[in-house]
C-alpha cells in the first residue's frame, strides 16, 4: 500500500498486488460498448466517502456514497482521525459499488478524477492514496480536482449554463463568491474571513443541545436549525448583521456566533436551566440566527452582482447566480437570494439538493469538463500531493472592496 510522507503529503510508489486482486474481483457483463468518455470520480475531502461514473454527455452511470454523519453527530463534530479511519474502511467498497452499478469495466475508464484540495488532510490522503493505486494499475490519466471548482461546475451537469456566471458556495467548510469564466478560470470576489456558515449553524445547534430535541435528534446542526426555525419568531431576538461597514464581498460568522452564545447563556440564567437543557426560546433563537445568516449572505451576494455588472463581467440582463454547497439546501436562505436575483434581473439556479452536498458525481463531472477542455490531465503522477488549504482562482476581493459599492436595502419578507 502507499506510504505517506507526513511532512510533504507525497506518496511513495504503490504496491500493485492488492490492487490487482481488487480489480480482478469485479464481475462485469460483457458486450456493452461505451462510445463516450467515462470518468470515475472519487471524493473524500471531509466526512463522506463517495464515488461515481459519469460519461461526457452528463449521464450518471453509477454512484455510491457512505455518509459519516451519524458517527460525527454522536461525537459533537468531525474528528479527523475518525473520519480518516471510516474512509479507509469504506473507500474500496464504495468505488467497487459505483463501478458495478455502472457496468463499466475499470479498463474502459478514460480517466480517474479525485478531490485533492482543499479539505481535511487525513481524509484527502485516503482518497488520493487509493486513486494513485488505481491509476498506477490501470495506466489511466489522473485528474486532480479542486473541491470548490467541482461544486461550482455541478450546475452544468444538470442545466444548460454557459460561462460566465456568478457562483456562491456555502457549506460547513467553505463560503465564497466567485465569477466563473471557464472550467478552471475563476475570479474570487469574496470569502469567509473566519468560519463557514454551516460550521456556525452546527455550533449554534450544539450550543442549543438540539440533538436532545425529539424532532431534531437525527438531523445535522444546520438541518435542525432550519427545522426548528419554522416554529419560531425571528423578531424575538435582534442579532445585528456582521461587517455592516465593510463594503466588500467577504463574510464573517465568528463574531455573530459569540453574540449568539452570550444570548443563549443569558436565556439559560433567565429560565433557570443548566447548559445542555433545551431552552423554551430555542425555536425563536433558531429563527433569528437563520434570518441574520441569510441576510448577511444575501447582502454580500447582492454587492457581488452589482460589482460584476458594473465591470461588465456579467451580462446586464439574464445573468446567472449559481448557489451550491450543503447550506444551499436551506430553503429560507435560498428565498432571500431569490429576492436579490429578482431585484437585479438575474436567474437563481441551484443543483438538486443531493448534488449540493459532497458527492462523487460532481468530481466525475469536473473530470469530464477538464477532459473535454484538455486541462490538468496528468499522465505522470510522480510527486502528486494533497493540499488541505487552497484558494480558488485569482483573488480580486481587494478590488471589490476598493469599489465600495453601496447596496440598496431590500425587504426580506419571507
Amino acid at each position: 500500500m502507499l506510504i505517506l510522507n507526513k511532512t510533504t503529503g507525497v506518496f511513495s510508489k504503490p504496491s500493485k498486488r492488492k490492487m490487482y486482486e481488487y480489480l480482478r474481483s469485479f464481475n462485469f457483463h460483457p458486450g456493452k460498448i461505451f462510445l463516450h468518455k467515462l470518468v470515475l470520480g472519487i471524493e473524500t475531502s471531509c466526512d463522506d466517502t463517495a464515488a461515481a461514473v459519469v460519461d461526457e454527455t452528463g449521464n450518471v452511470l453509477g454512484e455510491a456514497i457512505h455518509s459519516q454523519t451519524e458517527v460525527h453527530l454522536k461525537t459533537g463534530g468531525i474528528i479527523p482521525p475518525v473520519a480518516q479511519q471510516l474512509h479507509r474502511e469504506n473507500i474500496q467498497r464504495i468505488v467497487q459499488e459505483a463501478l458495478s452499478v455502472s457496468k463499466v469495466c475499470p479498463s474502459e475508464l478514460s480517466a480517474i478524477a479525485t478531490t485533492i484540495k482543499p479539505g481535511l488532510a487525513l481524509s484527502l490522503g485516503v482518497g488520493l492514496s487509493f486513486s494513485l493505486q488505481l491509476v498506477d494499475q490501470l495506466k489511466k490519466p489522473f485528474i486532480p480536482i479542486h473541491h470548490m471548482e467541482a461544486h461550482a461546475l455541478t450546475i452544468r451537469l444538470t442545466n444548460k449554463v454557459e460561462f460566465p456566471f456568478l457562483v456562491l458556495l456555502i457549506s460547513g467548510g467553505h463560503c465564497l463568491l466567485a465569477l466563473v469564466r471557464g472550467v478552471s478560470d475563476f475570479l474570487l470576489l469574496g470569502k469567509s474571513l473566519d468560519i463557514a456558515p454551516g460550521d456556525m449553524l452546527d455550533k449554534v445547534a450544539r450550543r442549543l443541545s438540539l440533538i436532545k430535541h425529539p424532532e431534531c435528534s437525527t438531523m445535522s446542526g444546520g438541518k435542525a436549525i432550519e427545522h426548528l426555525a419554522k416554529q419560531g419568531n425571528k423578531l424575538h431576538f435582534d442579532f445585528k448583521p456582521p461587517m455592516q461597514r465593510a463594503k466588500n464581498c467577504d463574510f464573517s460568522f465568528t463574531g455573530l456566533q459569540h453574540v449568539i452564545d452570550k444570548t443563549i447563556t443569558q436565556k439559560e440564567k433567565e429560565e433557570g436551566i443548566e447548559k445542555g437543557q433545551i431552552l423554551s426560546s430555542a425555536a425563536d433563537i433558531a429563527a433569528a440566527v437563520q434570518h441574520i445568516t441569510a441576510c448577511h449572505i444575501a447582502k454580500r451576494t447582492h454587492r457581488a452582482i452589482l460589482f460584476c455588472k458594473q465591470r461588465d463581467l456579467l451580462p446586464q440582463s439574464n445573468a446567472v447566480l449559481v448557489v451550491s454547497g450543503g447550506v444551499a439546501s436551506n430553503l429560507y436562505i435560498r428565498k432571500t437570494l431569490e429576492i436579490v436575483t429578482n431585484a437585479t434581473q438575474c436567474t437563481l439556479m441551484c443543483p438538486p439538493p443531493r448534488l449540493c452536498t459532497d458527492n462523487g458525481i460532481m468530481i466525475a463531472w469536473n473530470g469530464i469538463e477538464r477532459l473535454r477542455a484538455g486541462l490538468g490531465i496528468l499522465y505522470n503522477i510522480e510527486g502528486i500531493r494533497y493540499e488541505p488549504k487552497c484558494p480558488l482562482g485569482v483573488d480580486i476581493s481587494k478590488e471589490v472592496g476598493e469599489a465600495a459599492i453601496k447596496v440598496p436595502k431590500l425587504k426580506m419578507n419571507i
